[in-house]
């Protein structure tokens, strides 16, 4: 790099912009440039978390891209740049904090509502930023040497080589490009399959490998490397390629349902069997390992605390100096106070008993201040992309529940309650580590700590505002219904929300506890309280197939009977042979009403399904404990094998298309670093062009994903339109296809290996 952040003694240090030199930074440009690119790269966080439980950082991107801007707009100043780039990667931070717990709700039975998905992230994101202005110079300043702050440091030297006329924003903007182009090739016209797999057979029956080949899956892979994305393919293969084939092996005879599983194993596919059984025992695995982490963090975290607690103390002191001048202290006390007041309102109304949410907004405040400090020391000594913020989150949930179970508060209210203390910690946790690197970036370059923490709170509000929304239209646009009965069930909803499906209108009821024969979710009744259909929620939803309506004569062989969306019963027919094989629904003479397709989920947000696991294992005590004490000693067996539990157990819970897509990632990411003529530095490697093209394939493959559910949504017989492989189904079903699907997949994987092998280091001297 042309310019190198070495760390002497604070009282030493001097930083790029002097304290006495005067630049714009809080311009009007600086800081709508930052929530643009904020709920952006927010927006593709949202995508990316839902589907494989983590999110990348988002600063060096935004910096790279701001740069650029501003040069395209005229000149500006490196203070403009890192206000930018402060703005915006409070996108990032809150997206992982909402989806990490938030989609917990619709495991639980109620819906998204959009008005508290937003509160959750602003009184989260709010606090996480006013606790860590009083920590910023314990930690920041009077750490200065010791902790390094690796993606801070990192950006402010992209922002410093950027002053000085370098810029690579070419390859995020090329990343992005092609992504949104393959996504769109593939997912807009099905030039090829999305899900290339192949079922085992005879030689081990149940198990299937496949792949989910996007970009942004691709580009996740390389970022995080080899090591841990081995460890998530490993543990696929422990799920699809040992567990689904053990449970089909030693299930099929059975002639009853093994709980929790209302069907037999003989009847199951793979899928079944992962919904009824893995899941439980890779959410088991995952909370063990975010002990585990946290565990392993634990001397860390208290002497984090312990070091931090005096900078709070000691934070009233005025600076006079423009680069020490920070937000007063009584803002931060009484902001603090505010969102007491605010909390306690918001959960009362969940609660119905104000000394009950008194006391839960208080423990949410409590445990933000210890886990913020936290954070931000982890952050500093280990970098955000090691910070165990999952881990942070199920020791609160835990804690909070173990508290509730003592005074007695375990009802439905209490579930949701309990989440809500988890999600704004856990966003406040996030926010918290992404705050101390803008922070470190801004120490480093000569930023005004004062108008970066202005900064942070606008792109906050700006970005929980966007992430709701996000988050609740891909539910909605993923949402199924499907044909469900419990005849020995009768509701007593007295609700008013109802549903109009294919002429008629029905009543919508949660279902809160496992029972006859339902799990927890939203229903379809009719007037008489029978269960006629299952809501199937797009983030988390458990259905395999969908139900899209056909017409016309059809010839086959019939398989069963079913109810369409209509309510009326029809008789299910096959049509075709091997992967071309089509299911209809038709009548007694034989005209077709409905189709049945493969129905893709990718949404699984495998993080809130862990949260609500341990929720509903403390209060309700009703689980399959058998399958969840063998995901917890899988995590334990995985770490005294020397292996990471945490990515094994995720790689474990999610599908195995996921993690072997991402693999591929992680493996270009090995042949780069291998040919790599030195080691880079840790700042380096963090700015280098590979990763800076990998940033811009998952905001472009995330974006694209967003563009095309949107367009179905608006213009569904439009997009339909586009579908060339319902023209030729070769595309999607021919022998070829899955060879087809993966070779698209490796082009792609050679052009970011050329482009990551053409410059190692984003910017050379």
């Amino acid at each position: 790099m042309a310019t190198r952040l070495e760390a002497p003694a604070a009282t030493g240090f001097h930083p790029f912009v002097a304290n006495d030199e005067v630049l714009p930074e809080f311009t009007l440009r600086s800081v709508l440039v930052g929530v643009i690119l904020g709920i952006v790269f927010g927006a593709s966080s949202v995508y990316l978390a839902l589907k494989v439980g983590l999110t990348v950082s988002a600063s060096i991107p935004i910096a790279v891209l701001s740069i650029t801007i501003f040069r395209a707009l005229g000149k500006s100043s490196i203070l403009e740049n890192n206000m930018t780039q402060t703005v915006g990667s409070a996108g990032e931070s809150v997206a992982a904090g909402v989806v990490f717990t938030v989609p917990a709700l619709l495991l639980m039975g109620y819906s998204l509502d959009l008005s508290r998905t937003t509160l959750t992230a602003l009184t989260g994101g709010w606090l996480g930023v006013l606790l860590m202005i009083p920590l910023r110079r314990a930690l920041i300043v009077k750490e200065h040497g010791k902790l390094t702050y690796p993606e801070g440091t990192a950006c402010a030297e992209v922002l410093i080589v950027g002053e000085k006329g370098g810029s690579q924003a070419k390859l995020v903007f090329g990343g992005f490009g092609l992504a949104l182009l393959y996504k769109f090739l593939m997912s807009g016209l099905h030039l090829w399959k999305e899900y290339p797999e192949k079922a085992l057979g005879k030689a081990l029956p149940g198990a299937t490998i496949s792949a989910e080949v996007s970009p942004e899956l691709m580009g996740v892979g390389y970022i995080i490397g080899p090591r841990v994305a081995g460890i998530m393919l490993a543990g696929g293969a422990m799920s699809y390629l040992v567990l689904i084939p053990t449970i089909v092996f030693f299930g099929s005879g059975l002639t009853e349902p093994l709980f929790p599983a209302t069907k037999l194993i003989a009847g199951m596919s793979p899928g079944d069997a992962r919904t009824n059984f893995v899941l439980y025992i890779g959410a088991g695995a995952v909370a063990t390992g975010g002990i585990i982490s946290l565990a392993r963090s634990l001397p860390m975290i208290l002497s984090a605390f312990r070091a931090s607690v005096g900078g709070f103390k000691a934070a009233g002191e005025t600076g006079v100096a423009r680069t020490e001048n920070d937000l007063p202290m009584n803002l931060v006390l009484g902001g603090a106070g505010l969102l007491w007041i605010i909390l306690s309102a918001v959960i009362y109304f969940t609660a119905a008993e104000l000394g009950f949410s008194v006391l839960a907004a208080g423990m949410i405040i409590a445990f933000g201040f210890f886990f913020v400090t936290v954070s931000s020391r982890i952050t500093g000594e280990i970098g955000s992309s090691s910070n165990p913020i999952s881990g942070m989150t199920v020791a609160t949930i835990l804690l909070t529940c173990l508290i509730f179970l003592v005074i007695g508060k375990v009802g439905i209210e209490a579930r949701v309650v309990a989440l809500s203390v988890g999600a704004v910690v856990c966003i406040a946790a996030a926010i918290g580590g992404a705050t101390s690197q803008d922070l470190k970036t801004g120490f480093l370059v000569g930023a005004t700590p004062r108008q970066q923490q202005i900064g942070l709170v606008i792109g906050v509000t700006t970005s929980a505002l966007a992430v709701g929304w996000v988050l609740s239209f891909l539910n909605d646009s993923n949402t199924i219904y499907f044909p469900k009965e419990a005849p020995s069930y009768v509701s007593k909803t007295t609700g008013d929300e109802t549903v109009a499906l294919a002429g008629k209108t029905y009543r919508v009821h949660s279902v809160t506890e496992p029972i006859a024969g339902l799990l927890p979710g939203r229903y379809l009744v009719n007037e008489a309280g029978q269960i006629r259909f299952a809501i199937d929620p797009g983030v988390g939803g458990i259905e395999t197939k969908k139900l899209v309506e056909a017409a016309g004569p059809v010839g086959g062989t019939p398989t069963g009977v079913m109810r369409g969306l209509d309510d009326q019963t029809y008789t299910v027919v096959s049509v075709g042979e091997g992967e071309a094989v089509a299911e209809y629904l038709v009548d007694a003479a034989g005209q077709a009403h409905y189709r049945l397709e493969k129905r893709d989920l990718p949404y699984s947000a495998p993080k809130a399904s862990l949260m609500k696991l341990i929720i509903d294992g403390i209060l309700t005590q009703k689980l399959p404990w058998g399958l969840v004490l063998l995901g917890m000693f899988i995590s334990i067996t995985m770490e005294l094998c020397g292996v990471a539990a945490l990515p094994f157990a995720v790689g474990l819970y999610l599908p195995f298309s996921t993690s072997a897509a991402i693999f591929v990632g992680g493996l270009i990411r090995w042949l780069v670093d291998r040919q790599a003529d030195g080691a880079a530095s840790e700042a380096e490697a963090e700015a280098g062009s590979g990763v800076l093209f990998s940033s811009g394939l998952i905001a472009g493959g995330s974006i694209g994903g967003l563009l095309l559910a949107a367009l179905t949504v608006v213009a569904g017989a439009a997009a339909a339109q586009l579908n060339v492989a319902e023209r030729f189904p070769a595309l999607e079903h021919g022998r070829f296809s899955d060879l087809w699907a993966v070779a698209a997949f490796l082009a792609l994987g050679v052009v970011l290996y050329r482009i990551a092998r053409s410059s190692r280091i984003v910017m050379k001297s």
